[in-house]
């Protein structure tokens, strides 16, 4: 999956202003000329856009998706407030999303109201007295996609892509990882007397409870141990890219005996689903700790954590104070200044909820059949270049080879939109509390998602909103999916593109990208039917843990923040997948006229405006904050070292600009890792 701030391709929201001829290209605009190509090109080719913008105080970082993102707000926007005056019938997609954008934006009562939307849950919580009626309050919170205890989900079975399957995980951390409980750096210390702080706000507030100093503290305490000794039996980010070892398929009765302390017939009665037959659980050891946990902690602390979380997740939808205190702790974690404004808010809570309602409404204004049909056309060109290097590779045995071109000729691609959408009409979204209309839309996905268990996989479905600004690849499926909203260019329309800048900026940043996942380190472990099953030649296997390693070992170099080097196990997939990308595009590129012609704009060849192109779709600055949080949690290394990383490791780029032993991004040819 590409990360969110990445950007793919052309614009496709057709801007209402008429097209400008701009005295100097936007690409030429960008470049910062003290900076040499060849010691820092994300640098050189995005840093005179960096010197004149500055991080807005209510974000955490600025770039490139913030700007298509902008354009994308406002459009989002003006669906909203269309909705919300139109006397649109009752249940229909212009009345939900009309209701949900008048409840999130009346901020009057949200605040008039506090916790009191909450009373339900709290009475719920304190009446608990045992193990079980902590099992029962799990399965209620679980229902409303409140982070507790552990995660559970239903989705394709990794060795069987047509079975929907009941699957466990670890989770239940108020802080982002398990390393976040125990890393003793300055910035992480600090990211952990914040949550503490936190803590402490929820539990002064909390009406008819304790609030005495002495009473919060012991809570805040109680609290952050349990969630400590989870943190202990959770695995680290690295450890959970392997697809084999994080699947351990057993049946109930096995699942009982790994965690003995959970009542699993008693959740799935709660639920309102059968027990399954058996059960995928990712990290059993977690599981097990889990029911240790649920023997020895007190039900008192369990209570204050599910009320803790219950806050915790509720934040974002209830009244100002509880806002605040949740958006003062996140600071920590991402350094903005102040909150995003309200309106913008009340989309992003939009998004996860009915964001695929509001996408039949945004398809209708921003996006042609034409613009989807351009970059369909533009996914065959990737797929054709993929074939020609698989066919050439010099490292992989004709039977992998095979197999390797039957799964890229079966990848299926999804462009724009949905070709079938879901029935929202079940969802209840009235004008009443804010929060309220979250929970019942919660309750809506959760039954939607569990109601699979046991059915035909749908593979047309889509797992991400047309309007989105992101795309993935999914290896159940072996599809790429890439929605509307990711199709932008801020200010531009498509014809004010040369091809030079979109097979930089699109075929190689997204398209590309999507599609080498398919042949990762994780996404090859799966057939071209989406089953974790070795097709690979076992010599095949070790030359590709080879040169994977040398990928590894490049990123684990890079220090973004403070003493923090970039995870390059944990982040190799996405690695290879970018210097696949621009391996793809570039070949794909060269067999345009574009290319062949070789006609320079504003003083830059094609080729360098291939790999200007890509480096704009990185554009963005970000604050240390932010960096040190990636660099913990996310698969994904930041944007500077995916621009100067990948290229590298390309001979073209030395060519284009005339990379020389001496300069800082200059990789003797020993060193080049070369993969796909």
């Amino acid at each position: 999956m590409r990360y969110y701030l990445s950007l793919c391709a052309a614009s496709l929201l057709l801007l209402a202003s008429c097209k400008q001829k701009e005295e100097t290209d936007f690409l030429a605009a960008n470049i910062d000329s003290t900076v040499k190509p060849g010691d820092d090109f994300f640098l050189y080719a995005n840093g005179g856009w960096i010197k004149k913008t500055p991080i807005p105080a209510a974000e955490s970082g600025w770039g490139i998706g913030n700007l298509v993102n902008e354009e994308i707000y406002n459009r989002k926007k003006k669906i909203n407030e269309n909705a919300v005056t139109e006397k649109a019938a009752d249940g229909s997609v212009t009345q939900k999303i009309g209701d949900f954008w008048f409840s999130g934006m009346d901020t009057t009562n949200i605040d008039r109201q506090g916790l009191q939307p909450l009373s339900d849950q709290f009475q719920s919580i304190n009446k608990a007295q045992t193990a079980d009626d902590i099992v029962s309050l799990t399965a209620d919170l679980h229902a409303e996609s409140v982070n507790a205890l552990f995660g559970d989900y239903v989705a394709q079975d990794d060795k069987n892509s047509e079975v929907m399957a009941y699957q466990l995980s670890q989770g239940g951390l108020g802080m982002p990882n398990r390393d976040y409980y125990f890393k003793t750096d300055s910035r992480t210390v600090s990211v952990q007397n914040a949550y503490k702080t936190y803590l402490g706000k929820i539990f002064s507030r909390l009406p008819g409870a304790d609030t005495s100093a002495a009473a919060v503290a012991h809570k805040v305490s109680a609290v952050y141990g349990l969630e400590t000794r989870l943190a202990t039996s959770s695995r680290t980010l690295a450890d959970l890219r392997d697809p084999y070892k994080n699947y351990n398929k057993m049946t109930l009765a096995a699942l009982q005996q790994t965690c003995p302390a959970f009542n699993w017939n008693s959740y799935f009665s709660k639920l309102g689903m059968h027990a399954p037959d058996t059960v995928i659980v990712g990290q059993p050891e977690f599981l097990s700790a889990l029911s240790t946990q649920l023997k020895s902690t007190a039900i008192q602390d369990w209570k204050d954590y599910l009320t803790a979380h219950l806050v915790m997740s509720s934040a974002g939808f209830l009244d100002n104070t509880t806002f605040m205190d949740n958006f003062q702790y996140r600071q920590a974690l991402s350094g903005a200044k102040e909150p995003r404004i309200r309106w913008k808010r009340v989309l992003d809570a939009e998004e996860g909820e009915i964001g695929e309602a509001l996408g039949q409404l945004f398809v209708k204004e921003y996006f042609s059949e034409k613009a989807r049909q351009r970059y369909s056309d533009l996914v065959e060109a990737i797929r054709t270049a993929y074939k020609e290097r698989i066919e050439k590779l010099s490292w992989m045995s004709a039977e992998t080879k095979q197999r390797a071109l039957a799964k890229l000729s079966a990848i299926t691609k999804k462009v724009g939109y949905p070709d079938k959408w879901k029935d929202f009409s079940a969802m209840k979204i009235d004008r009443g509390p804010f929060v309220l209309n979250i929970e019942r839309a919660n309750k809506w996905w959760h039954q939607y998602r569990f109601s699979k268990l046991g059915k035909p996989v749908d593979r047309t479905e889509w797992d991400m909103t047309p309007q989105t600004y992101n795309a993935y690849y999914n290896p159940s499926n072996n599809e790429i999916v890439l929605p509307a909203g990711m199709f932008a260019v801020p200010g531009k329309r498509d014809e004010d593109l040369d091809d030079a800048f979109v097979y930089g900026y699109a075929a190689a940043s997204t398209i590309g990208h999507e599609i080498t996942h398919g042949f990762d380190d994780q996404g090859r472990q799966y057939d071209s039917k989406g089953n974790l099953k070795g097709w690979w030649q076992p010599a095949d296997s070790i030359q590709f843990t080879d040169r994977a390693g040398r990928i590894i070992r490049q990123f684990t170099e890079f220090n973004p923040v403070d003493t923090l080097h970039i995870n390059g196990s944990a982040t190799q997939g996405e690695n290879i997948a970018d210097l696949g990308g621009l391996l793809l595009g570039l070949d794909a590129f060269k067999k345009t006229d574009t290319y062949k012609k070789g006609e320079k704009i504003d003083g830059f060849t094609p080729l360098q405006r291939y790999f200007l192109g890509y480096a704009y779709s990185w554009m963005i600055q970000e604050r240390k904050e932010r960096l040190a949080n990636q660099v913990m949690t996310d698969v994904h290394a930041p944007a500077k070292e995916r621009v100067n990383g990948p290229l590298a490791n390309i001979p073209e780029f030395y060519e284009a600009f005339n990379i020389k032993p001496g300069d800082k991004m200059y990789r003797p040819d020993s060193l080049r890792v070369s993969i796909w």
